[in-house]
């Protein structure tokens, strides 16, 4: 379905915006196996688009670039999770309803798709079902969704610490010009996390008196190490980033898509074309961040 025809068809759209990490420390590991991080967040005004209409019976449809990879997940997408678990706790209020995600953003790729998918489904069903929560029992089922889910409801800059539910606004966080570049290869994240030599990492400190993008340099991601040992094509992709004029060029998340930071939306658009032309064959989008005054 073309990105237009969305929102003419549906009664109700959402964004599912792009996840960024543009910092991620790993400082510890719970008992329970789960790791604890500091991450700076931000994300991008590229992604996913959902749309929801009133229906006789629930159905959930697909299209986008990368639609097909999601054909046959049947309940274990996590727009279908979220619509059932919200369901649960709204009750009769929920009627069923047409969900339609529009896959633009690559499958597993370390900036957010699904818990940004999940977050916005929870989003649009209660403008549609004409519900809303409190803040704190949102948050909480949101988490049940996934540790990113929380910060994708947001989809603002942040400080996220613990598993990632503890969450603090960065209002000062300017835009950044950037490009997302992937060579669309899955990363298993659990086994990244095998491969993290250290766990118990220096903590996030954003002294910034040269500026964020200094203070966003001095940070790192703990997990882009491991990350390249399993998909090589990340290291050559962040140089192919960086030869292009990045003024920072990093992985986000468990990987495997890399951003670069650009001097300007312009550059980054030239940037973007000159590496698809480089490799048709995997993903680059020219983006511009939200900023924390959004």
């Amino acid at each position: 379905m073309p990105e237009q025809g969305l929102a003419d068809a549906f009664g109700v759209t959402e964004e599912a915006r792009a996840k960024i990490n543009l910092a991620l420390h790993v400082t510890g590991q719970r008992p329970d196996g789960y790791h604890l991080l500091d991450m700076l967040v931000t994300f991008a005004d590229c992604g996913d688009r959902l749309g929801f209409l009133p229906a006789q019976a629930d159905t959930f449809t697909l299209s986008g670039r990368f639609g097909e990879t999601l054909a046959g997940d049947g309940g274990t997408n996590l727009v279908i999770r979220a619509r059932d678990l919200l369901r649960e706790v709204v009750g009769a209020l929920a009627f069923p309803v047409h969900i339609h995600l529009q896959k633009n953003l690559p499958v597993a790729s370390g900036i957010g798709g699904g818990s940004a998918d999940a977050a916005a489904t929870l989003r649009g069903l209660m403008r549609l079902w004409g519900t809303r929560l409190p803040v704190e029992a949102l948050a909480a089922l949101a988490l049940k969704l996934g540790a990113d889910v929380p910060m994708c409801l947001e989809s603002r800059p942040l400080i996220a610490s613990g598993i990632g539910e503890e969450i603090e606004a960065v209002p000062d966080l300017p835009a950044f010009a950037m490009v997302l570049a992937n060579p669309l290869q899955g990363v298993s994240t659990p086994e990244v996390f095998r491969r993290l030599k250290a766990k118990n990492n220096s903590p996030l400190n954003l002294s910034r008196p040269a500026g964020w993008l200094a203070a966003i340099g001095a940070a790192r991601n703990d997990l882009e190490p491991p990350a390249r040992e399993v998909v090589p094509e990340i290291a050559e992709i962040s140089a192919m980033l960086q030869a292009e004029g990045a003024l920072l060029a990093r992985m986000s998340g468990s990987g495997a898509t890399c951003f670069g930071i650009f001097a300007d939306m312009a550059t980054a658009r030239e940037a973007a074309a000159a590496l698809h032309e480089a490799r048709p064959d995997w993903y680059f989008q020219a983006t511009e961040t939200v900023s924390g005054g959004m």
